[in-house]
């Protein structure tokens, strides 16, 4: 395993997280200065398995600070996992760190145990990473037998020598940023880097800033120059996931950038060139915000220059089981287990599942199957309870689906590729989200039941622990392990967040 590298001056400070983590088995490399991690970089430029796992860096330091550290990491390996040591007064740093891209801050003094803690989720952070991009050069980039899917991989497959901007449109979860990602391996700009952000997960007052960067005192807590994801992406494709989400004020200064290739960081004077190619992505009808004054009707048709519709997963049923195997054999290799089988029944029962969270959330069932299954064949009673309860209360979604459970030739109901919304695939087919609150109220309503038939007296205070830890694990596994971004997300607090976690034992 590759080292943990601690840059600080304070010799104690290095002294004690060394001792630490070489009792948890993580080996270590210490710097007392910026200087000398850059040169340690280049050094191992050449040798991956020189470089650092996780970097901790403490923020002031002689000879350059922790922020200017971060800002070069981050742009040389955007995937190293950086976490800033700082004082609980320097609220300013720590604003700057997060918006450097640093993984976590930990402040000081710090309690040794959770500073241990947090360094082990960078580092599971950063083997996710590792393996991810493993994945994606070994294994098939995109899944799909389904005549819809056929349809998309035509499209990129027409659109390999173009760089035209491509407006990507499905629903949550149905994989929009994969397509992006094969659109831009395909393109004459693959060699160039592949920028994502999602627009709706970042602050508004935050977004400008990460979008195009911004120069030395723009605001409270600029402390050096930053690049955006414009200037990140210089050469390759910037991928704007949710694009509908965007603030208003923000669409004009895109509209812009998109129309003369100009844009200025925040604060800044002098016009920076944009060499890059936008693929936009949303799960919104763009033609009704437009209507509704939410999304600039110039801004909509710049975007929607070549539009790719991506089916959601009750769509296309047949590619559940193909799907299934490839997120076990996916979260087998994660988790380094052998990977798990799955019975006819099992997939049977999924197909008949309407999936509101798409693939994303069949490949969340998968890691859950390889954690909880008891055997090495997973039956139709392993399945969560999500799972179980929907196959009952939801009618399948296609006849496809249906066709590859039970071997049937019933025809699917045709859905064109390119319209705004699906047509369901019959006419007492339920929409997704009715079918979801459905389901999980219907399977609430059968546990309370169970338990208050039981004689229990603790149903409020258990349901209740056991919701809250779903919704917050959800939120976790969400964001990477991401607390604060997690707690955003959620619509509560950090430090209620944080006392949550360790009320549930989810530590």
């Amino acid at each position: 395993m590759k080292p943990i590298w601690i840059v600080d001056d304070d010799q104690s400070i290095r002294f004690v997280l060394e001792k630490a983590l070489l009792r948890e088995d993580l080996p270590t490399r210490s710097f007392t200065n910026t200087r000398e991690v850059l040169a340690a970089l280049e050094a191992a430029a050449d040798d991956e398995l020189q470089g650092p796992q996780v970097l901790v860096s403490d923020i002031r330091m002689p000879g350059g600070s922790g922020l200017d550290l971060l800002d070069k990491i981050k742009a040389k390996h955007p995937g190293l996992p950086v976490i800033i040591m700082t004082a609980f007064s320097d609220l300013d740093s720590a604003v700057s760190a997060f918006q450097g891209g640093a993984f976590e801050y930990l402040p000081k003094p710090f309690d040794l145990p959770r500073a241990v803690e947090l360094i082990r989720r960078a580092v599971d952070e950063s083997q996710r990473e590792e393996v991810a991009e493993e994945r994606m050069q070994a294994a098939p980039e995109m899944l799909g037998q389904a005549p819809a899917m056929q349809d998309v991989f035509r499209a990129i497959g027409r659109l390999s020598q173009s760089n035209v901007t491509v407006l990507i449109t499905g629903e949550s979860g149905s994989g929009k940023e994969l397509v992006a990602r094969a659109l831009h391996k395909h393109s004459p700009r693959a060699s160039g880097p592949f920028v994502a952000i999602n627009t709706a997960a970042i602050p508004k007052d935050l977004l400008e800033s990460e979008l195009f960067g911004h120069e030395r005192g723009a605001f409270t807590g600029a402390q050096t120059m930053r690049r955006g994801r414009f200037e990140q992406a210089e050469g390759g494709t910037l991928f704007l996931d949710e694009i509908g989400d965007m603030p208003f004020d923000l669409q004009t200064r895109l509209l812009r950038v998109l129309s003369d290739g100009h844009f200025y960081r925040v604060g800044g004077h002098n016009s920076v060139k944009a060499n890059v190619r936008v693929i936009a992505a949303t799960h919104q009808d763009l033609e009704q915000r437009v209507k509704l004054g939410g999304f600039r009707e110039d801004l909509f048709h710049r975007l929607n220059v070549i539009r790719l519709r991506l089916p959601a997963l009750r769509e296309r049923g047949e590619d559940v089981p193909a799907l299934t195997r490839h997120f076990l054999q996916q979260s087998a290799k994660q988790l380094g287990v052998e990977p798990k089988r799955i019975s006819d029944a099992a997939l049977a029962q999924l197909a008949t599942f309407a999936f509101p969270g798409n693939v994303r959330q069949l490949e969340n069932i998968c890691h859950w199957l390889t954690v909880m299954a008891p055997a090495q064949l997973i039956e139709a009673k392993d399945l969560p309870p999500e799972v179980m309860a929907g196959a009952h209360i939801e009618a399948p979604a296609t006849a496809a689906a249906v066709a590859s459970a039970q071997a049937s030739t019933v025809e699917r109901e045709p859905v064109a590729v390119g319209s705004a919304a699906a047509a369901p695939a019959t006419p007492t087919a339920p929409v997704a989200g009715a079918s979801a609150s459905a389901a999980w109220e219907s399977g609430l309503e059968l546990e309370a039941q169970s338990m208050l038939a039981a004689g229990r007296t603790d149903v409020w205070d258990a349901l209740s622990r056991r919701f809250e830890s779903r919704l917050i694990l959800t939120a976790l596994a969400n964001t990477r392990g991401r607390r604060i971004e997690a707690a955003q997300k959620l619509g509560i607090g950090r430090n209620t967040i944080t006392r949550k976690i360790q009320e549930l034992g989810l530590e």
